[in-house]
């Protein structure tokens, strides 16, 4: 298994003569993108104890015990980021801040997800949460363009599969996302959504014992409102988990999916091939699919991981950290890794992004829009 190490940055750098590709995000954790000394700050403020207040020690123990190869022991390490972002002024602070590192990452649009049950215990109202994020993640577009650079964020609001809040959920993100139709904020490319704004649902949490069909009624009324949504599948569990993600909860794109081929090495299955043939976007994280054991099938490298014979026998998959801090990672550092272990050109790279691009919860203009700055930025 990889072993991740941290760097001292806000964000993990570029390794490599790697080309400036700018890149879209489709699968990263606000609770798992926190900064260190963030967390050290935040900790102090709610008297949240931490196992070191040193913040290059604290983000080598949140890689250490991330490196476990077990998803349930790699979601320990949220009960510390969670802890210190119970208040608004903390929700607020950390989404600003994811901002500013993506932008860094090279990011041109991210899709942040997270789940605002997991941030009201100290007093928040689950809307109150969901404001202080995207007021936070709007501050942070707004400090992005003020110094003339681009980016755009949104939100993906997860239910936790593990518990039973997954109705009201839906219902908030259905209320955000009816409350953002229709605006774009001033001066904006045409079709870019409103900082911050809520786009899509997610089911987040242990995969296995606790499958998309339990949630059942969450999802018929999402779909039932034309509501887009992702849902994490073939992380923990099999090729079945995604099957149950596509049929039960009718999922546009599949959080890591990266077990689809497990029992069909050759891509020739009806699953694989609904998957491959409409396009379904596969939101592979591969620095973390190894610390948790997600490729063990496979191998333990990233040589070894299914994201290129996925991405060469014509899937549409898309690449993201799912959680930097964790994975001590950014989309850069993902790609550099691709290039240096498994053989991926640029432009295998590009095609990735573009993939992103036109699988983002955004309208078709911006998606068009997106794709052009990424071509533009590879020719």
């Amino acid at each position: 298994m990889r072993q991740a190490t941290p760097t001292e940055g806000s964000v993990r750098a570029m390794d490599g003569a790697l080309g400036p590709i700018p890149a879209v995000c489709l699968h990263d954790h606000l609770d798992g993108a926190l900064r260190p000394a963030t967390i050290v700050a935040l900790a102090q403020d709610v008297d949240h104890q931490l196992p070191t207040t040193d913040p290059v020690a604290l983000g080598q123990w949140f890689v250490d015990n991330a490196n476990s190869g077990s998803l349930e022991r790699y979601l320990t390490t949220f009960a510390h980021t969670t802890g210190v972002t119970q208040t608004a002024a903390a929700l607020e602070r950390v989404a600003e801040e994811y901002v500013l590192d993506a932008a860094a990452d090279r990011l041109l649009h991210t899709e942040v997800r997270w789940a605002p049950e997991q941030h009201v215990t100290r007093g928040l109202t689950l809307e109150r949460a969901v404001d202080a994020v995207q007021k936070g993640l709007a501050r942070g577009v707004a400090a992005v363009k003020a110094s003339g650079g681009h980016i755009s964020a949104v939100q993906i609001l997860c239910a936790m599969r593990h518990l039973n809040n997954s109705r009201e959920i839906a219902q908030l993100v259905l209320d955000r996302v009816r409350a953002a139709a229709g605006t774009t904020p001033l001066g904006a490319v045409v079709g870019e959504p409103e900082p911050g704004s809520v786009v899509a649902f997610d089911l987040a949490g242990p995969e296995k014992g606790f499958p998309v069909s339990d949630h059942r009624e969450a999802l018929d009324l999402l779909a039932q409102n034309l509501v887009p949504v992702t849902l994490h599948a073939g992380e923990a569990d099999g090729p079945e988990s995604i099957r149950d993600a596509l049929v039960a909860g009718r999922a546009l794109r599949i959080g890591h999916g990266v077990r689809l081929l497990e029992n069909d090495p050759d891509a020739t299955g009806a699953l694989s091939r609904w998957v491959r043939d409409r396009r379904i976007a596969l939101e592979v994280c591969p620095c973390s699919n190894l610390q948790t054991g997600a490729i063990s099938h496979w191998g333990d490298s990233i040589k070894d991981h299914p994201i290129t014979q996925l991405h060469r026998t014509g899937f549409t998959v898309t690449l993201s950290p799912d959680n930097r801090l964790m994975s001590a990672t950014s989309v850069s550092h993902e790609m550099s890794l691709l290039i240096s272990d498994a053989g991926w050109s640029n432009r295998e790279l590009t095609d990735i992004q573009l993939n992103a691009a036109r699988a983002a919860f955004v309208p078709r203009a911006y998606q068009e829009w997106l794709c052009e700055r990424i071509e533009e930025a590879c020719a």
